[in-house]
């Protein structure tokens, strides 16, 4: 099990857009994947209802957390993508 937090940095958090991308990369991989929030509520990360739902924004601090064969890569590029603002 890989687990990383990352605080989301671009302006208007993750709303639609970047939730697509976020599960668009997190569908790339064969780990499970969560996004794990501040009141420990686990939101799986290949959900895009779940994500948008997330209420996610600007300034909140979650971890990224994989389960399988490809999860130090799967955590690797979303936090990466978290942290590049999500190209915003």
């Amino acid at each position: 099990m890989q687990i990383q937090e990352v605080t989301v940095l671009n302006e208007t958090g993750i709303h639609a857009r970047p939730a697509s991308m976020f599960v668009k990369t997190a569908g790339k991989f064969k780990s499970d994947i969560f996004v794990i929030k501040a009141d420990d509520k686990e939101i799986n990360a290949k959900s895009i209802v779940g994500v948008m739902a997330g209420g996610i924004t600007q300034g909140t601090t979650v971890k990224i957390k994989a389960e399988g064969e490809d999860e130090a890569k799967a955590v690797a590029e979303l936090v990466q993508l978290i942290n590049d603002r999500f190209d915003e």
